[in-house]
């Protein structure tokens, strides 16, 4: 038998720096979200890490939740909302995969032309190690952890024009720096970044 809660008071309490109640909305909520996410991502490999991020959203916008009418719908919409963010970075990363491996077989390249990937990697992971601090920390902060500009923003205390500034002028260098390495080096670092 599912356990009834006073959503009314337990957000009220949540706007009060209420640890506990968020602890109240994770018990409660944390089943019907898990099966939710499951029938979205059809396997359970991830939906931790993004039921953590729901429940993180939940507690930084607690000031702003202001009926408890809607927060059954505001929950699912944000659970929904990253299921969709992961399940694009899952198709991008897997059509990015086969259209590397199938361009790399392709045999209109020889294999003298044609760079190693783990080479061209740490070619790159190294350019991007010589960025200034703050546009690196910008950069990997979108590229590898996937971050909107606004997120970035938000965790850095900066602009989000700021954090474009950054990817812009940092991109604009690596671009610059992996156009002596060779064709697949550029087709990699436009697949990728």
């Amino acid at each position: 038998m599912s356990e009834i809660i006073d959503l009314h008071k337990i957000l009220s309490a949540l706007a009060q720096d209420d640890e506990a109640s968020l602890e109240k909305l994770f018990n409660y909520y944390y089943p019907r979200l898990f099966n939710f996410s499951k029938s979205i991502l059809k396997l359970e490999d991830g939906i931790d890490d993004i039921l953590q991020e729901v429940f993180v959203k939940i507690w930084k916008n607690r000031k702003n939740i202001n009926s408890a009418a809607t927060f059954n719908s505001y929950i699912f919409i944000i659970t929904r909302n990253l299921l969709l963010n992961e399940l694009r970075r899952q198709l991008s990363f897997q059509n990015t995969k086969e259209e590397v491996k199938r361009l790399s077989l392709a045999n209109e390249y020889s294999l003298s032309e044609q760079i190693d990937y783990q080479e061209l990697k740490e070619k790159i992971d190294a350019f991007v190690e010589e960025l200034p601090d703050r546009q690196k920390e910008v950069f990997l902060l979108s590229r590898s952890e996937g971050l909107s500009h606004k997120e970035i923003a938000e965790k850095l205390g900066i602009k989000p024009k700021t954090v474009e500034y950054h990817i812009t002028l940092a991109v604009r260098c690596l671009k610059e720096k992996i156009t002596g390495i060779g064709i697949l080096s550029l087709l990699y670092f436009y697949l990728f970044f």
